[in-house]
This record gives structure tokens, C-alpha cells and sequence, in this order.
């Protein structure tokens, strides 16, 4: 067993004073963790904007910490919470936005969702198909008050801000089939697009907002149409049926063309200016005559098929148009009568330095005259249509053109439409109800008769019974006229064989014709001899009358 150690004995400690340590390297890790955690938290406080909230009727395809606010594809904010309204009407959508993001955050702003929608006119939105919904926002034009609260658009906007072009207002009656995104042409290229539209202050009438883009703005003047050009126009000419179609998408959705026609007022206008729409492009270019000759006309029959716009021609040239057709009770009792009034624009037909309007009274008179009148036309008979027609009627009892108001009364005739068909017929009819057809009638049965008592008599029985007597000869007739002819076949056989080209009685002729002609010459010769020596005829013919 081993003996503990003396006190005495144990080892002295000495104390050693201990150097400063080294810096180690390793300590510079969390250093530079820290530091750069205070700069991500730098960066992110500097570069988190304000929070802004958009309230939408629907979050479909909103998602909180996943949907962008973007604006032209550059991220702006991300959407941080989503939650209903008190009402449960709408939802609002909390977005945290970037600070580069602020200075767009005014009363001018826009917000809509981006997913894929199919309207009649295009298809938008298909590259969410694969990325994902997100938030468009459009600033809009700066320098509007600052504001954080929105309210969301359900559908994209027709016009972005900055998109260069102009605006204009379009007023009408009735939009038709216009909306808004609805094309604008011209001269059958889109030029803008409908960007909205309201009711007038009375409800009388509908404004368009629409938006002409650059370069086609700059052809908007003063005197610039604009009609409806939606769906498709059907033409029933000389030329057989025409379809016309601006474009599939004017078919489906509506459009609006324009055009400045043929005027000479080529002035700029100033955005919002208004403008009226037609409904169709004749109405527009007819909307361009500046030049009106008013007239009235009193038509004592039915003017079905006469609508207003309807056109007003002379030897078939429209030369204005149908304005209004009221129906008027006169107050001595007679019967009423239909007041249809025309405009007649002169631009049509003559010349602008041809047009004197002070003349107008003199012209119509003579006119009237010299047996002008007015009647109704069938312009359409497939329709029914009906037009006003100035024509020129033989033996014209004598009329005078009279003023009422503003316009000149032209006297009226029937004579034309569908009404003098119906006439027509109708006199035909009673020209057949005036024929006395039962005395007829019975003279036809009365004839019938005679004719089935001659053909039963014993006449015709008499005269049957030879035909079917002769008539059972005939065989026998037929029959010898076969052998007839078969003797005559026989006859022409001999004859050719015996008298025929090839017969012996045929060669011997022909040697006899042979010789016949051989004498006629040796004749000839001896004639011509004589005549040459008749002295032969005493002594001879001699050796020197013989030929060398």
C-alpha cells in the first residue's frame, strides 16, 4: 500500500501571467451574418411601399402570397390577405406594393384581374393559363391625388394610359349590339374601340365613348361620319344578293366605321368632340348634303311599306329620301289621308354651282305641269318595301303646287305598289263575277251532250263497222303487194342482165357506136378534100395531092 505524500514534500505551483489571445477568423462568420441581415432588412424596409387594398366582386384566381400586382410584366406588389366586406357583397384583397410603386398610387389608377377570358369579339389572358392569375395595374396619367383604397375593374379596359390616339363622343338613339371593346373602322381597317358608354341625362338618347388610335385620329375632321356597322348587310339588287361583312368581329360584337366622305372641311377637331351615328353608311353619306328641297305629298290610299328613310327617286335615280309619315284627319269630314314628307338634296344630281334654292318654286311648277306627279313604288317585292317615285303621267288632270310651312305640296297619284296590283285583281275579279257563267256552263253540257249522242247514233256505229271490215282486209292488201314487188324485183333483174353494163346487147352497141364514128371522119376527111379540089372529082386524085 502506497504512503501518501508529505505536505512538505508536494511541488510549489508557479503562476504564470497569461498574453492577450489572438483575433480567430472564425469569429467573423456571425459578423458577417449580421451585417447582412441588417442590409436585407434595410433593403426590405426601403423597398417596401404602402399598403393598398382592392376591393373586386370575386378572388377567383387571386391567391394571397402568390398573386403579382404587375404592371407591363414588371413586378409591383404581391397580395398579402384576402377578405370579404362586412355586407358579404364584394372581397378586398390587401396588397403590400414596392416603393418604386408610390408615385402610381393615385385617383387615376386601374386594377383588374388577368385570366383567360373568351368574350365574342377575342380571347385574352391565355398565358395565365400555365402562370397563373395576377393583378394588371394601370397607373394612369400622373399627377392625380394619391390614394390606397380601389375599386377592382371585372373587365379589362378597352384603352390603356398612354396609348397615343383620342377620344371622341358618339351620340345615338340606340347602341344595337355595341358594347364596350366594340371595333372601330376605317375604311374596313380597325382604327379604335368603344370604351364605354352611358344614357343621356333623360334617358333620350345614348353617348358612346370611343377611341381612335394614332395614326387614323389625325383623319377625324368636322365633318366626319360615323355609322353602325355591326352585323351583316344583305343587298337585293340587279346583281343578285350581296353580303356584306366589315369583319367577324363587327358580326359578333358590334362596330363602328367612320369616313370624312367627299367634304372639303378638313380641320382638326378636339378630343370629346361629338358626333352623331347613323345607322348605316347611306345614311351617313346622305347626312353629308348640306342643300335640303322640302316637299309634301297627300296619298288618299295605304302606304304600307313606306317606312322614314326610305328613298325618294326620279326615272329611277334616288334623289332624297322619305323624312316623316303622319296620318291626318281633315276637319270638313272627309276621309283621312297619309302626309308624307321628302327631302330632296339637289347635291345628288346637279352640280354645286347649278344649285340656286330660290328657284325652287318655278322649277316644281313647271315640273308639275308638264304632269310630274308622285306615287308609291314597290322597291322590294320580297320585303315590301315601298319608295316614292316622281314619274310623269300622260293626261295628268291640271294641279298647282301649293306651300305649307316650309314645304311645297306635290300632288299625289295612285297607281303604283302593291295597292294597284290589288286593283288590279280586284277588277279582274269583277269582270269574272260579271260573266254569265251558268249560261255557259249549261251550253257546255248542252254541247257534251250533242257530241255523246252523235258519237252513240247509228252513223258512227255504221261508218265503225266498214273501218273494222277494211280493216280485216288489210292483210290481204299487204300481202299482195308483197308479191308485187317481188315481180317488179325480178323485172329490173332481167332488164339489168340483158341491157345491164356487162349484157352483150351493151358491147355490141358500143363497136357500132365505135365504127359510126370511124365513117363519120373518113367523111370529113373527103369533104374537106373536095372542097379543096373539087377538080378530083373529073380526073382524080393525082401523086402531087398526096401528103409529103
Amino acid at each position: 500500500m502506497d504512503q501518501p505524500t508529505p505536505l512538505d514534500r508536494l511541488p510549489e505551483a508557479e503562476l504564470h501571467t497569461s498574453r492577450a489571445r489572438h483575433f480567430q477568423v472564425i469569429w467573423l462568420i456571425p459578423v458577417i451574418a449580421a451585417l447582412i441581415a441588417v442590409w436585407l432588412g434595410w433593403r426590405s424596409y426601403e423597398n417596401e411601399g404602402p399598403t393598398i387594398v382592392i376591393t373586386f366582386n370575386t378572388a377567383d384566381g387571386v391567391t394571397a402570397g402568390q398573386t403579382q400586382v404587375r404592371h407591363k410584366a414588371v413586378p409591383l406588389g404581391t397580395v398579402r390577405r384576402i377578405s370579404l366586406t362586412k355586407d358579404l357583397g364584394s372581397v378586398e384583397i390587401a396588397v403590400a406594393m414596392r416603393s418604386e410603386a408610390d408615385s402610381m398610387l393615385t385617383e387615376n389608377a386601374h386594377f383588374w384581374v388577368v385570366r383567360p377570358r373568351l368574350a365574342a369579339g377575342n380571347i385574352s389572358g391565355l398565358d395565365t393559363v400555365l402562370s397563373g392569375s395576377y393583378i394588371e395595374m394601370d397607373p394612369g396619367p400622373p399627377g392625380a391625388p394619391r390614394k390606397t383604397r380601389f375599386a377592382g375593374l371585372e373587365e379589362p379596359p378597352a384603352v390603356r394610359s398612354g396609348e397615343p390616339g383620342t377620344a371622341f363622343t358618339v351620340t345615338a338613339q340606340r347602341i344595337g349590339s355595341l358594347g364596350s371593346g366594340a371595333p372601330i373602322f376605317y375604311r374596313d381597317i380597325p382604327a379604335g374601340e368603344v370604351l364605354n358608354y352611358d344614357l343621356g341625362p333623360n334617358g333620350d338618347g345614348v353617348t358612346i365613348h370611343a377611341f381612335v388610335r394614332s395614326p387614323f385620329d389625325k383623319f377625324v375632321h368636322r365633318d366626319t361620319r360615323f355609322w353602325n356597322a355591326s352585323g351583316i348587310a344583305v343587298d337585293l339588287g340587279a346583281q343578285g344578293v350581296q353580303l356584306r361583312v366589315t369583319s367577324l368581329q363587327a358580326a359578333l360584337s358590334g362596330g363602328i366605321a367612320f369616313d370624312t366622305m367627299d367634304s372639303q372641311d378638313t380641320r382638326p377637331v378636339m378630343p370629346g368632340q361629338k358626333f352623331s351615328l347613323y345607322p348605316d353608311e347611306a345614311a351617313a353619306r346622305a347626312a353629308g348634303y348640306r342643300d335640303h328641297l322640302k316637299f309634301l305629298v297627300y296619298f288618299d290610299g295605304s302606304v304600307r311599306g313606306l317606312a322614314v328613310g326610305a328613298p325618294a327617286e326620279l326615272d329611277g335615280i334616288q334623289v332624297g329620301s322619305v323624312t316623316g309619315i303622319d296620318l291626318q284627319f281633315p276637319t270638313n269630314g272627309d276621309l283621312p289621308r297619309v302626309a308624307v314628307r321628302l327631302d330632296v338634296e339637289p347635291e345628288r344630281f346637279l352640280p354645286e354651282s347649278q344649285i340656286h334654292l330660290e328657284d325652287t318654286f318655278r322649277i316644281t311648277t313647271g315640273l308639275v305641269h308638264r304632269g310630274m306627279r308622285a306615287r308609291l313604288e314597290s322597291a322590294n317585292l320580297l320585303t315590301g318595301q315601298m319608295l316614292v317615285s316622281f314619274d310623269f303621267v300622260q293626261d295628268a288632270p291640271a294641279a298647282e303646287v301649293t306651300r305649307e310651312g316650309d314645304r311645297y305640296v306635290i300632288p299625289g297619284t295612285s297607281g303604283g305598289g302593291l295597292d294597284s296590283v290589288t286593283a288590279s285583281l280586284s277588277q279582274v275579279a269583277a269582270k269574272l263575277d260579271a260573266l254569265p257563267l251558268d249560261k255557259l256552263t249549261q251550253n257546255l253540257n248542252d254541247a257534251l251532250h250533242g257530241i255523246a249522242t252523235l258519237v252513240n247514233g247509228p252513223d258512227i256505229r255504221e261508218t265503225l263497222g266498214s273501218v273494222n271490215g277494211a280493216a280485216k282486209r288489210l292483210p290481204a292488201v299487204a300481202q299482195h303487194i308483197d308479191q308485187t314487188l317481188a315481180g317488179t324485183d325480178r323485172l329490173v333483174a332481167s332488164a339489168n342482165a340483158g341491157y345491164g353494163q356487162d349484157s352483150q346487147f351493151r358491147r355490141d352497141i358500143t363497136r357500132l357506136l365505135d365504127q359510126l364514128g370511124d365513117a363519120a371522119r373518113s367523111i370529113r376527111l373527103l369533104a374537106d378534100y373536095l372542097d379543096a379540089h373539087p377538080e378530083a372529082l373529073i380526073r382524080g386524085r393525082t401523086a402531087r395531092d398526096l401528103p409529103p
